[in-house]
C-alpha cells in the first residue's frame, strides 16, 4: 500500500487574531488594575463603575487609534518602497535583473533555467516589481482597509476585555466584595486568554497562560496596595 500523504498542521495567526490579542490583553489588564486600585480607596462601587467605564472608553479609543496609525504607517511604507522599486527598475534594470537571477540561483537552479526565469519574470514591469517587493524586500501588499479594520478590531476587543473585570461591580454594593469576584473572573479569563494567545504565537500554552495571569494579578495587587497606602 502506498504511504499515506503527510500533512502538517500549523496554527496560523492572522491580522485579525493579532488585533484581538492586542486589544484583549490590555483590555483585561488595565481596567482590572484600575478597579482594584479604586477598590482599595473607595467603599462605594458607583465611583469604580464610572471610572472604569471612562477608562474603557478612553482606552479603546487610544488603542484603536494606535492600530489605525500602525496600519497607515504600514501602507505608507509599502507605497514608498514600491515607488522606489519602480524607479530602480526604470533606472537600473541590469542591476535589478541580477538581483532576480541571484534569487533563482539561491534556489539551486541551473544557469540556463535562471536565465529563462529572469527573462520571463522581467517581461512585465508590474510583475517584476511585485516580485522584488515580495522576495527582495519581504513586503506583502497591505489591504487598503487594513487600518480601519485594525482600529475597529482592537477597540472592540479592548471594550470586551475591559467589561469582564468591571462587570461584578454592577451587582454588589461593596468595593472589596466586587474586587474578590472580579479577581476570580478576571484571573480565569487571563489564564484562558493567555493559553490561546500562546498557542497562536507558538509559545508553550500552559507557561504562557500562567505568565499572562500572573502579570494581571501583580498589576492589580500593586494598584490595590498603592491605593491602601495613600488613603
Amino acid at each position: 500500500m502506498p504511504p499515506e500523504p503527510h500533512t502538517e498542521q500549523h496554527l496560523q495567526s492572522s491580522d485579525v487574531l493579532r488585533d484581538i490579542v492586542i486589544g484583549m490583553s490590555d483590555g483585561l489588564t488595565v481596567p482590572f488594575a484600575l478597579a482594584a486600585g479604586l477598590s482599595g480607596a473607595a467603599q462605594s462601587t458607583g465611583l469604580i463603575i464610572v471610572a472604569g467605564l471612562a477608562e474603557i472608553a478612553a482606552g479603546s479609543i487610544a488603542m484603536g487609534l494606535g492600530g489605525y496609525l500602525a496600519g497607515k504607517t504600514e501602507q505608507d511604507h509599502y507605497n514608498a518602497e514600491l515607488q522606489r522599486e519602480y524607479d530602480e527598475v526604470e533606472r537600473l534594470p541590469e542591476r535589478e535583473r541580477e538581483e532576480v537571477k541571484h534569487f533563482f540561483s539561491n534556489l539551486g537552479l541551473s544557469d540556463e533555467v535562471q536565465e529563462q526565469a529572469v527573462a520571463e519574470m522581467t517581461k512585465d514591469k508590474e510583475k517584476w516589481v511585485d516580485f522584488m517587493m515580495k522576495y527582495e524586500l519581504g513586503l506583502d501588499k497591505p489591504s487598503p482597509a487594513r487600518a480601519r479594520k485594525s482600529a475597529l478590531n482592537i477597540g472592540l476587543s479592548y471594550i470586551i476585555g475591559g467589561i469582564i473585570p468591571l462587570s461584578p461591580y454592577f451587582f454588589v454594593t461593596d468595593g472589596i466584595t466586587g474586587l474578590k469576584i472580579s479577581a476570580l473572573i478576571t484571573l480565569i479569563s487571563l489564564f484562558v486568554f493567555g493559553y490561546f494567545k500562546s498557542r497562536i504565537t507558538g509559545v508553550r500554552p500552559w507557561e504562557g497562560a500562567v505568565r499572562v495571569m500572573l502579570i494581571g494579578a501583580v498589576a492589580a495587587a500593586c494598584a490595590f496596595g498603592i491605593a491602601r497606602l495613600i488613603v
